[in-house]
């Protein structure tokens, strides 16, 4: 789906580079959040412009190019380049829970941890970070408890429930009750656009086996059509999540490949997006 026909998902051009927003969460008042897109940064080539990672095990963007679209992105959005913590993904549903200590990790200092796909905290000023290039993004706002998480969901992590762990994970760090969160599911690949075999396509099977039509359809060559959107929600629904707080963005990465970078559309050769998701400080969260 092309970014025009989304009821709740906008691009904002009030900064220094335009990302995309989300209106169930811009009327949150303690927190920042963001969805970067291609668009108002320093790269060229394949990674042009305003990519946030090497893109993939094969092709490299410079790191000061990374760390110039980086600070565009932050100045945009509004957070501090240093507020950063940025996950290490590998497709896996280990998910972190990240303080004031943990800040800048992954961009001005090093990381001290490995595969981690999801990040929570209740921290000010700690703005937790996650890449994409067609895998879904999960955004979550507990605004009872003044907590966030924010995690990858490719297929792998969607048969893995990351979505129903990271829930989990902010009921046992902060006494979140799973009503009162608003999720948002975000620009990924959408269903038209997300070809699998059967390999995959056994596994969702499996794991969603209520009703699978509406996430698994197969097509005139024998493979499979897999929306990630709906499978996604279903997790969230079994983790607690009330349907009227699950909002699905709806924008696909394949479809807006001029304004979203896409690994399917391009065949690997792409730069990265990233989400944002920070607590903005401890004045607006009393």
């Amino acid at each position: 789906m092309l970014l025009n026909d989304s009821n709740n998902t906008r691009l904002n051009n009030s900064g220094r580079v335009p990302y995309l927003e989300f209106t169930p969460l811009i009327d949150i008042p303690f927190i920042a959040h963001g969805f970067s897109t291609r668009l108002g940064g320093v790269s060229t080539g394949m990674f042009s412009s305003l990519n946030l990672g090497s893109g993939s095990s094969v092709y490299h963007d410079s790191f000061d190019n990374i760390k110039e679209n980086f600070i565009r992105i932050t100045e945009s959005i509004g957070v501090e380049p240093d507020s950063l913590v940025i996950s290490d993904q590998v497709h896996k549903t280990v998910v972190r829970l990240v303080n004031n200590n943990d800040r800048g990790k992954g961009f001005t200092v090093p990381r001290d941890y490995k595969e981690i796909d999801g990040l929570i905290t209740n921290t000010p000023n700690v703005t937790l970070v996650t890449k994409y290039a067609d895998c879904v993004p999960l955004f979550f706002v507990d605004p009872v408890k003044k907590a966030i998480g924010l995690s990858h969901s490719g297929w792998k992590g969607t048969v893995g429930r990351i979505g129903q762990i990271t829930i989990d994970e902010m009921v046992c760090a902060f006494n979140s009750n799973p009503k009162d969160i608003i999720a948002v599911i975000g620009p990924s690949i959408c269903a038209d656009c997300y070809e699998v075999g059967e390999e995959v396509a056994v596994k969702f099977m499996y794991v969603f086996s209520d009703n699978i039509s509406a996430i698994l359809l197969k097509n005139d060559k024998g493979r499979y059509q897999l929306n990630l959107w709906e499978a996604n929600r279903r997790v969230l629904l079994d983790a607690g999540l009330s349907d009227e707080h699950i909002h699905i963005s709806k924008v696909c990465t394949s479809c807006n490949h001029e304004l979203l970078f896409s690994h399917r559309k391009t065949g690997g050769k792409r730069g990265s997006l990233a989400a944002f998701l920070a607590i903005k400080d401890t004045e607006a969260v009393k």
